[in-house]
C-alpha cells in the first residue's frame, strides 16, 4: 500500500506525536508498505526507506517558537501527482495536514485522519490571547476530520472526546511502546548523579516532555516543596517555551533541569527515576508515561485526557484529580517511602507495556487503511469543501 502522510511535526523536533509516526514509518516498511512524508520545518530528506519532502514554513511565534506551521506549495501537488498514493493520512490536521485532507479530497482519495493533540485545549492552556481561538479552531478540526472515512484516537477518553464535538467514525489506534530499548535494566549510575545534581541516594520524582503551560508542570511546585525537607529530589527532562518561566519558579527547590534527552540517554533517566510525575490534564494518551511504564517505574499522573487509558490506578501507578497539590503530594510520597509497593508496581507496569506492540499497532493501522479505502470505493462524491486554491 503507498501512503501519503501529512503531518504537522516530525524530525528533528521530538515529541510523542513524532515518535508515533517514526515507529509506524518502520513497522510500515517491514509490512512492505511505502508511505511519502510531507513534513514542516528541517526534516531529513528520507526516514528509512520513506522519501520526506520539507515543506516551506514559518515559527508559531510568539506563543510556541518550536512549532513550524507548514505553508501549501504547488510542490505538494507535483509530489502527490506522481507518488500515486493508495490512502493519505493527515496526522493531526490543523495546518499542513489539513491541506492534506483537502489535497485527497479534491483527488477523490480514500482519507484517514488521526487525532494526537487536543488543539482548542491547548488555545485556552497556552493563552497570550489564543484563548478566543478556541471555537472556530475547534470547529475547523471538526469539519477537517468530518471530511475523512476513517478518525482514530490514541486513547479511549479521546475516541469519547472526539465523538463528544462531533466527529463521525471515530475508532481506537492502539497504544505501543518500545519495551525493548526502555526497560528497567538502562538505568546507570551516572544518570541517577546527574538527575539528582550529585545527590544518587535522594528520592528522584522525573517527568519527560514538552516545557510549556500546557503541560500544568506548575502543579508540581507545590508537591516538590513539600517533599523536599524528606530529601525528594525532581528532574524534568526536555525543553520548550516555558522553560525560563519554570526554572524562575522552581528556584530554591532540588529541581534539575535536563534539556532534552535522546536515545539510550533517555532510556537510561527513566530506568534511573524511583517515580514518574505527569501532571497535564491536555494530553491523548501520553506516550511518555508508557515509556516510563516499560523502564518499571510507576507513574503518578493526573486523572484526565488520555492517561487514565494508559495509567491502571492502583496497580501501574496513581491517578490523581487534577489541580490537588495535596492528593499529587501524598501519592509521590508514599511510593518513595514504600520501596515494596514502588517495586509491585513497577513490575505491573513494566509487564502491562509488554503488550502492546508498535507491530500490533500498525497492524491495526493499515486495516484502518484499507477500511478507508473500502467505504470511500462505497462512498458518493463529497462537495468541495472550500473554495481554496487548487492543492
Amino acid at each position: 500500500m503507498r501512503v501519503a502522510l501529512f503531518t504537522e511535526v516530525f524530525l528533528p523536533k521530538v515529541d510523542g506525536v513524532v515518535t508515533r509516526v517514526t515507529r509506524t514509518l518502520d513497522q510500515l516498511a517491514e509490512l512492505g508498505h511505502e508511505a511519502l512524508v510531507f513534513a514542516p520545518g528541517d526534516p531529513p530528506e528520507r526516514y528509512g526507506p520513506h522519501r520526506v519532502v520539507r515543506v516551506r514554513s514559518v515559527s508559531f511565534r510568539p506563543w510556541y517558537p518550536e512549532i513550524m506551521v507548514g505553508l501549501p506549495t504547488p510542490r505538494i501537488a507535483r509530489e502527490m501527482q506522481a507518488f500515486r498514493p493508495d490512502v493519505v493520512h493527515a496526522v493531526n490536521p490543523v495546518w499542513l495536514a489539513a491541506y492534506g485532507v483537502l489535497s485527497a479530497r479534491r483527488r477523490n482519495l480514500p482519507l484517514l485522519a488521526s487525532f494526537h493533540t487536543d488543539v482548542p485545549s491547548y488555545t485556552t492552556a497556552i493563552g497570550g490571547g489564543l484563548q478566543v481561538l478556541r471555537r472556530p479552531v475547534q470547529g475547523w478540526t471538526t469539519g477537517l476530520h468530518n471530511l475523512a472515512e476513517v478518525n482514530l484516537c490514541t486513547s479511549g477518553q479521546m475516541v469519547d472526546r472526539a465523538r463528544a464535538v462531533g466527529i463521525r467514525e471515530v475508532d481506537l489506534w492502539p497504544k505501543a511502546v518500545d519495551t525493548t530499548a526502555y526497560h528497567p535494566g538502562a538505568g546507570t549510575a551516572e544518570m541517577r548523579d546527574r538527575l539528582t545534581d550529585g545527590h544518587p541516594e535522594a528520592p528522584l520524582v522525573l517527568y519527560v516532555g514538552r516545557l510549556s503551560r500546557e503541560k500544568d508542570l506548575d502543579q508540581l511546585l507545590e508537591p516538590i516543596r513539600r517533599l523536599a525537607p524528606r530529601g525528594v529530589r525532581l528532574a524534568l527532562v526536555g525543553s520548550g517555551p516555558g522553560r525560563e518561566e519554570l526554572e524562575r519558579a522552581f528556584a530554591g527547590t532540588p529541581t534539575v533541569f535536563a534539556g532534552y534527552l535522546g536515545g539510550a540517554d533517555l532510556a537510561a533517566a527513566y530506568a534511573s527515576a524511583d517515580v514518574f510525575a505527569f501532571p497535564s490534564t491536555t494530553e491523548t494518551l501520553g506516550l511518555v508515561a508508557l515509556e516510563s511504564m516499560a523502564s518499571g517505574v510507576p507513574v503518578v499522573g493526573a486523572d484526565a485526557g488520555g492517561i487514565p487509558f494508559v495509567v491502571d490506578d492502583g496497580r501501574t501507578g496513581f491517578l490523581v484529580p487534577p489541580g490537588d497539590a495535596d492528593v499529587l503530594t501524598e501519592r509521590l510520597g508514599r511510593l518513595l517511602d514504600d520501596a515494596g509497593l514502588r517495586g509491585r508496581m513497577g513490575r505491573a507496569a513494566r509487564e502491562d507495556a509488554l503488550s502492546h506492540s508498535w507491530r500490533a499497532a500498525t497492524e491495526a493501522l493499515v486495516g484502518f487503511y484499507e477500511l478507508a479505502v473500502e467505504r470511500h470505493a462505497g462512498r458518493s462524491p463529497l462537495p468541495r469543501p472550500l473554495r481554496a486554491r487548487r492543492p
